[in-house]
């Protein structure tokens, strides 16, 4: 299913939407049947918590054996990690947790530091490199394959007797796959793994594959249960609340409905009529998912004002309070009126990491009615609610429209129900132009998308294992990777010509082939001293930014224009901005420096086009907006000046940070470059992007 997206301008431009008729409110009424099971909404008894079976299962196996945990999302997976570690600790080991996400890494380094004292914990994200010689290091996943690559070079092992994987599926992840399977290809067989996941359909697969390179059996510990049960429903635009169907098939209602989808298109419900539904029935809180950024946004403005008695209101005015005068710069965010207003909020990539936080916070606490959100909260962020609202079967997939998959509709209705506090959680279905009822029922009672190997050949991948292996060893591991399992199993043993393992030697043999070309390899397969420091640079282009160091045209910055310098390397969107609209800042010099950093790389970066290897199109812009910034102009005039989201434009600072680390690590080859990227990261990492 495409559709229109009003950056690309890819699809058919959107008809305007109508609303629903009359203005009025909708009355709320409840199919006949389903008011039993509204009246289980509530709180479960207080009591001790006492671990599912499942937990317990995992938690003695992995003991003595690698361990891979399925089972729904909120089912109490980091309980088994938490225990597991405690095991461990105290035999005197040492333990790796790897998330994929920042955001998740700093919120299990938390709990943990609650649960095993700060002393025993320390955290590597990237942004944060705090107690590196803990017992218990949490990070994210990409640091800990930077380590293991760190390790086989020096011939050493790594320094860690247990690695916890979490979101395990990632393997699967389009863009980031190739990170977990690394990890699992290099980590030694005598380190114990604990992989935590959502449900798979092929853990066979999983288990196959790393009883064959591993050489240990791999335990896996299934739980298809729900810890909070879950029912699914379907709002009609007449205020009718029926249940979706189940086992025996979509609700004929709702199938009649959905069938005349073209009589219904212009039959919207608003937003304040689901709230008012949703309160009635006592379903809030609530997640809304909705298909853009700028959707959520939108939903705040909505959504009706509490009276202001509101005791509730009162409460979040409090508990924001002394979140504002810890971060004074989010009292004027511009959706600050709605959290205390409304007792609703935005949650995306498009706002500032700190308010990101203020909104999980309040979630956490209960104080708000409903967050309105794009699969970023799906993905990680642990702030589930009663009910989760649906309000299309689609999602934007950074280039087109494309169904729902089986994984996201569980990521999404995951997040409904709270473990101890709920009895039962809801999915409201909300009829809509994007929404097919018939897809989500289907998907409901269907197992996850197998998982699938992603791994590919980079520049960064070729010099960091050149380090520590000869061609031939490449190869042979190579032959080890998911994909060529795969492939094998598919092939019932044979391997053919064209397979997976054929493919992925053939684009190694053409990596390397550039690298000689180059002048980054030997013409024996070994790297020169510039490949040497080149292979440090762990980021997506690190050729292009090793030709610019090797080209001087990083020589002489200052830090504010080493921070420009590698700013052009960090988006790779396709968003341009033009300078014109920045009249009132002179930007002659990041100018003057685009010019010569494009011209040190132009050859390069023919020459990989001539052989068939992509490279990003650098944009002016991120050089301009991070120039400014390090000079001190301030974040307001800034975002006032760039038609980016404030999110995005945090995220661009953050990622040249973590560019300029890269060169801070030069300091043994290149001192004088890693000095002043060391300056330049003090410069650009402030509030309101990063607060220490």
């Amino acid at each position: 299913m495409k559709r229109y997206h009003k950056k690309t301008g890819r699809g058919s431009p959107p008809r305007p939407e109508r609303r629903f008729q009359p203005e009025e409110a909708i009355k709320v009424r409840v199919e006949r049947g389903l008011a039993p099971v509204l009246e289980t909404i509530g709180a479960p008894e207080s009591g001790e918590f006492i671990p599912d079976p499942f937990q317990l299962d995992a938690l003695e196996l992995v003991k003595e054996h690698d361990v891979l945990v399925c089972a729904p999302t909120g089912s109490g997976k980091t309980w088994i990690a938490s225990q597991a570690i405690d095991h461990f600790i105290n035999s005197g080991k040492r333990i790796w947790y790897a998330s994929p996400l920042k955001a998740l890494s700093n919120s299990i380094y938390s709990q943990f530091c609650l649960t095993f004292g700060s002393d025993a914990c320390g955290i590597l994200t990237g942004d944060r490199k705090e107690n590196t010689q803990a017992r218990i290091i949490v990070g994210t996943t990409e640091i800990l394959r930077n380590q293991l690559y760190d390790a086989m070079h020096r011939g050493e092992d790594i320094e860690t007797d247990m690695v916890v994987l979490d979101e395990a599926h990632y393997l699967s992840d389009p863009d980031r796959g190739v990170v977990w399977e690394e990890v699992l290809i290099y980590l030694p067989p005598r380190v114990r793994l604990l992989m935590l996941s959502a449900t798979i359909s092929n853990p066979g697969d999983l288990r196959g594959w790393l009883k064959e390179i591993r050489d240990r059996e791999l335990e896996i510990v299934s739980s298809s249960e729900r810890p909070v049960p879950l029912k699914m429903l379907f709002l009609f635009p007449d205020g009718l609340v029926a249940s979706l169907g189940g086992r025996k098939g979509i609700n004929r209602a709702v199938k009649k409905f959905s069938e005349q989808r073209h009589r219904n298109a212009g039959k919207t419900i608003r937003y304040e009529d689901i709230l008012a539904c949703l309160k009635q029935l006592r379903l809030l809180p609530a997640i809304f998912f909705l298909k853009s950024r700028a959707d959520c946004d939108r939903a705040l403005k909505l959504c009706p004002e509490l009276p202001p008695s509101s005791p509730l209101r009162k409460k979040i005015k409090e508990a924001t309070g002394t979140f504002f005068t810890q971060y004074p710069h989010l009292k004027g965010n511009r959706q600050a009126p709605y959290l205390l207003e409304r007792a609703v909020g935005a949650h995306h990539a498009g706002q500032l990491p700190y308010w990101k936080a203020l909104i999980e916070e309040m979630m956490g606490k209960g104080l708000l009615n409903a967050i309105f959100s794009t699969s970023t909260v799906a993905a990680g962020v642990n702030f589930p609610a009663r009910t989760v609202v649906l309000m299309q079967s689609d999602r934007f997939n950074g280039r087109e429209f494309v169904n729902l998959t089986s994984t996201d509709l569980h990521q999404m209705i995951g997040r409904a129900g709270r473990r101890g506090k709920d009895k039962i959680g809801f999915a409201l279905i909300v009829p809509g132009r994007h929404q097919d009822p018939f897809l989500l029922q289907e998907l409901e009672s269907s197992v996850s998308e197998p998982l699938v190997s992603r791994i590919h050949i980079n520049f960064s991948m070729t010099l960091n294992l050149l380090l520590s292996h000869t061609p031939d060893q490449v190869k042979d591991m190579l032959e080890r990777s998911f994909a060529a399992y795969q492939e094998r199993q598919k092939a019932r043993g044979s391997r053919a010509k064209t397979g997976p393992q054929q493919m992925l030697w053939m684009s190694f043999k053409k990596h390397l082939r550039f690298l000689k070309r180059t002048g980054f390899a030997e013409k024996d397969d070994t790297l020169t001293g510039d490949g040497l420091w080149a292979s440090r640079l762990r980021i997506d282009q690190p050729l292009l930014i090793a030709e610019a160091i090797r080209k001087e045209a990083f020589d002489g910055l200052t830090p504010a224009m080493m921070a420009a310098a590698l700013a052009p390397f960090v988006w790779d969107r396709p968003v341009d901005i033009s300078v014109t609209d920045w009249k009132a800042f002179d930007l002659s010099a990041p100018l003057e420096l685009w010019a010569r950093i494009t011209d040190s790389i132009g050859d390069i970066m023919n020459l990989k086009t001539a052989a068939g290897l992509e490279s990003p199109p650098l944009q002016f812009w991120p050089a301009a907006a991070v120039y400014l910034w390090a000079g001190g102009t301030g974040w307001e005039t800034l975002s006032r000046f760039i038609s980016v989201d404030e999110g995005d434009l945090a995220s661009l600072v953050m990622r040249t940070a973590d560019h300029l680390r890269q060169i801070k690590n030069l300091s043994d080859t290149h001192p004088a470059l890693a000095r002043t990227a060391g300056e330049a990261i003090a410069l650009i990492m402030r509030e309101p992007v990063y607060i220490e």
